[in-house]
């Protein structure tokens, strides 16, 4: 027994060495991690511009070449994708990791700073404001990891790929090989929905093949905590468009005999939710069910409703799930731009030619998107609306009072959901209870989106979200930023993911 002690004691202490060891090798790669990432983020990288995309794909193809990966560009017929390789001897499975290289457009004059691909750091006073502090400070003494490093892909999705990076150099370090060879896949338009994904994959299908798939991208749990997301929702939309006169008409000689489309709308809009954001539409929850598992993984996240309301500043959530968690299970629907005639300077008494509202609908694995969007058109026509799939002709319009133009309602983008359980699942779980001496906390689907399904459809690779960065972030918001303490975890953590055997 007093054996047993012993060996159980040293164990602990070699643990506890190399858990000390690896944390040091981590601060040690914090100040080359910022550089690097401060020049990655100097280059432009909206998604709409491809020739600032090009220089991205140009400084990946150094970073990549630098740390040992062979390096591709696969053409698609869209934008093209960045594939980097690293093969080592003995090792039978392969894990495909995926970053994004392009980023939401920049509006500048809405950044608190000259220039949003300039990056800036900053830190928060007791108030709650960021302020620049010089890069002096980083020298000075130990980084704070409540600063911050502002500027547009600081944390998406250029922040992860630099994680990434620096775990390698980790490894070069210390001589170390992974256990599993390496794909790397940045994709080059994932802001402008990945459209050239699909066809991209099922046309380099060998190239890149893979036993397990690592999307990093998107934020971790507020807490910070280490976090593993095992499904996205995805997305469809559409728009319809209420009609009035055929021109706008003075509201003096027309009002109370012209139509007003905008009320129409507005009845349309107001058919759909009721008070507690539950969406009406019939048929629009069928098919969520949760079992006992799934339930206590939701119930466990340490989701507060106070604060997150807090920091919506919003007085009450919507009630279609019993918890945050719980919510983003549905499938949602939301309003993502209405418009009717003008609104401030430069508007005048009229009444409107028509109103247009367009709609996002979040999916969930058990939701189909033109299942999805055939409801709405079955609602409308239960309210006694005429829809068609064109701008109506004169005809159209003498003939129905009651006319609606309905845009839009293709199948969108899947969701997808990955057991927990799963081979993948307790492997990633391994890696982070190994770096963090903590379980992780267990997201089982998001509410955003990312572009996996294609992935695990036509490459039949099971994948797992792996978020890096503050959950604050500003992501596709002016001001976005990544929160250091965030850059010295995901390094930690594409470390740890490096050195962790996958089972064979």
């Amino acid at each position: 027994m007093r054996n047993l002690l012993i060996t159980a004691l040293f164990a602990l202490v070699c643990l506890s060495g190399v858990a000390q060891r690896n944390d040091q090798l981590v601060s040690e790669r914090m100040l080359p991690a910022i550089e690097e990432l401060k020049e990655f983020v100097a280059i432009p990288n909206d998604a709409l511009v491809a020739e600032d995309i090009d220089k991205n794909v140009d400084w990946a193809r150094n970073a990549f070449t630098k740390r040992g990966f062979e390096t591709f560009v696969l053409k698609t017929d869209k934008m093209p994708l960045f594939l980097a390789n690293k093969a080592f001897q003995g090792n039978r499975k392969t894990v495909l990791f995926y970053f994004h290289l392009d980023g939401q457009a920049v509006r500048q004059q809405e950044w608190f700073q000259e220039n949003a691909y300039g990056t800036v750091l900053k830190e928060k006073d007791q108030a709650g404001t960021f302020s620049q502090i010089d890069w002096s400070m980083l020298r000075n003494g130990k980084i704070n990891d409540e600063w911050r490093l502002f500027g547009r892909s600081t944390s998406d999705d250029k922040g992860p790929i630099i994680m990434f990076l620096q775990a390698m150099d980790m490894l070069g370090q210390q001589k170390q090989q992974p256990p599993f060879n390496i794909k790397v896949v940045l994709d080059c338009e994932e802001e402008k929905g990945s459209p050239g994904l699909k066809g991209a994959l099922a046309s380099y299908k060998t190239e890149l093949a893979a036993d397990y798939l690592i999307v990093m991208d998107g934020p971790m749990h507020s807490s910070n905590l280490p976090t593993l997301t095992f499904g996205c929702r995805g997305g469809t939309g559409f728009s319809l468009t209420t009609y009035g006169a055929v021109t706008q008409q003075h509201s003096g000689h027309f009002g109370n005999y012209s139509p007003d489309p905008t009320f129409s709308l507005s009845r349309i809009i107001a058919s759909m939710k009721d008070e507690d954001g539950r969406v009406l539409i019939k048929g629009f929850y069928d098919g969520i069910t949760f079992d006992d598992q799934a339930t206590r993984i939701m119930a466990a996240v340490p989701d507060v409703t106070a604060d997150i309301n807090e920091r919506l500043q919003i007085a009450a959530e919507e009630k279609v799930g019993k918890n945050y968690q719980e919510s983003m299970q549905y499938p949602s629907l939301n309003i993502r731009g209405l418009k009717a005639a003008v609104v401030g300077k430069g508007g005048g008494s009229i009444i409107p030619e028509q109103a247009i509202a367009e709609f996002g609908i979040r999916l969930v694995p058990e939701t189909d998107g033109k299942r999805m969007t055939g409801l709405v058109k079955t609602h409308l026509e239960g309210l006694g609306y005429q829809v068609v799939d064109h701008v109506p002709t004169k005809d159209e319009r003498l003939r129905y009072s009651k006319l609606v133009f309905m845009d839009g309602g293709g199948g969108g983008s899947p969701a997808f959901r990955t057991e927990i359980n799963s081979p993948i699942g307790n492997w990633l779980k391994k890696c982070m209870t190994t770096a963090f001496h903590t379980d992780p906390v267990i997201i089982r689907i998001m509410g955003g989106s990312v572009p996996v399904v294609p992935f695990i459809q036509t490459l039949g690779v099971p994948a797992v979200i792996v978020p890096l960065v503050n959950m604050d972030n500003n992501q596709h918001s002016p001001n976005e930023n990544l929160r250091l303490g965030n850059l010295r975890s995901g390094i930690k953590t594409c470390y740890s993911i490096l050195t962790t055997p996958v089972d064979q």
